[in-house]
């Protein structure tokens, strides 16, 4: 008993010293861009991440749970349950288990359907945390009576939802599962789905693919993947909301530029990738330098992934470093994934690109992977796919979870959903 008191007073303690270390951190090093308005609020909720963070690294390091773990937990505990007024189904697609979101409106022809990959960095998220879900299917609720726009389900999720079906599928994420599980759970999921439109009312010409973060990213790598399978109905358009789109160049000017932006640092960027690959950390300076680069691959892929391609005006002329640097073979060894088209979709072939649906894409001034939605979109226009760019010039990442957020909400993250919302009502 003696023994428990004081392992619970030791753990008390360690929690209020944590606490009060990163909250002088807060105040005394941590920098908010001056365009981001409401700066206390986000310097609480960049604090309350940043705890979280720590906190689950700490029991990590101890082995009493892993930080993906207890984020998770954290999450399931503190986002409120609320299903908007629209009928939530849980199911499964196969091995793996969908959140089906329906309008209780009953509707007279077939809707829009909608498929959204959520991000979170295969570390963050869930079917019971309030996030983006992994894969969320949302069919148009936009015609539906009494709603005037989009209104999306689970976050971001129910806004889009309101006027739409849509399904949330869980996929496996860290630290039990690796690449490539996460674009195979979206991949299979989507594919049951496109299989089966008529059981759930969705008119296969309306079909849109959407996602945020690295679901962007899988955005990007699923339609190229099932532009060769002619047994499924074709997407309409994809909506890629600051996606990652390759894990080659880690030197372009957002990652210079926002290497300590909150939320998402360089550092934490590099981390959640090295272990969704299962490369070791260890390599993470190589890849940071581009040692890891073979000269006949950089030689090939420059044209799409060098900082020539970024517009003058993301530049700044003091930070240009030399990219890639002296070359590693073990390195490079040891970092081969990072060239899979289902790690860097930047790196499909011309002929792939040209043949991937119209296009809207979303850019954050103050996120790290900026560049990654502009390189993708030079792609896409070079081989004239239509493309709707919305460039947010006092957005963060991760911006949209937060525009239902009340006092805690942004004017960024209005300016995203409503871009992502008046598009799709377009379609």
């Amino acid at each position: 008993m003696i023994l428990a008191i004081i392992l619970f007073m030791a753990a008390c303690l360690l929690v209020l010293g944590v606490s009060i270390w990163l909250l002088k951190e807060e105040i005394f090093t941590v920098h908010i861009p001056v365009p981001i308005t409401h700066r206390v609020r986000f310097h609480i909720l960049h604090y309350v991440f940043q705890l979280t963070l720590t906190l689950g690294n700490l029991l990590e390091k101890m082995k009493i749970c892993s930080m993906p773990h207890f984020f998770r937990f954290i999450q399931d505990l503190v986002v409120p349950k609320n299903n908007y007024g629209v009928s939530v189904k849980n199911m499964h697609f196969g091995t793996i288990p969908v959140r089906l979101f329906q309008p209780k409106t009953a509707s007279s022809g077939l809707r829009r359907g909608i498929i959204f990959y959520h991000g979170g960095g295969c570390v963050f998220g869930g079917l019971g945390a309030g996030l983006l879900p992994r894969l969320t299917l949302l069919d148009a609720l936009a015609s539906a009576p009494g709603f005037s726009s989009y209104q999306i389900i689970e976050r971001p999720c129910f806004h889009l939802a309101i006027a739409h079906h849509h399904y949330i599928t869980w996929y496996r994420k860290l630290p039990d599962h690796h690449h490539p599980s996460a674009f195979q759970d979206c991949l299979n999921a989507t594919i049951h789905f496109l299989k089966d439109l008529k059981t759930y009312g969705v008119d296969p010409a309306r079909l849109v693919v959407s996602g945020e973060s690295i679901g962007a990213g899988a955005v990007a790598i699923i339609t190229q993947v099932l532009l060769g399978r002619q047994d499924l109905p074709r997407f309409r358009a994809q909506v890629l909301i600051y996606p990652i789109t390759q894990v080659v160049n880690f030197q372009l000017p957002s990652y210079q530029q926002n290497q300590n932006a909150p939320f998402l640092p360089r550092k934490f960027l590099m981390t959640c990738a090295c272990k969704y690959l299962a490369i070791d950390l260890s390599w993470m300076d190589a890849m940071l330098k581009g040692t890891n680069i073979p000269p006949d691959y950089w030689k090939k892929y420059k044209k799409w992934l060098g900082s020539d391609n970024i517009p003058q005006r993301f530049k700044s002329q003091d930070l240009q470093p030399k990219f890639p640097g002296p070359f590693n073979e073990t390195a490079y060894l040891e970092t081969t994934r990072i060239f899979d088209l289902e790690a860097s979709p930047l790196l499909a072939d011309d002929k792939t690109i040209a043949q991937l649906p119209e296009a809207f894409l979303v850019s954050c001034e103050y996120d790290v992977l900026r560049d990654d939605c502009l390189l993708y979109k030079k792609r896409l226009e070079d081989q004239g796919v239509p493309v709707t760019w919305c460039h947010v010039e006092d957005g963060f990442h991760g911006c949209i979870l937060l525009f239902d957020k009340g006092i805690f909400s942004f004017p960024c993250s209005h300016e995203v959903m409503n871009s992502t919302v008046s598009y799709i009502k377009g379609i």
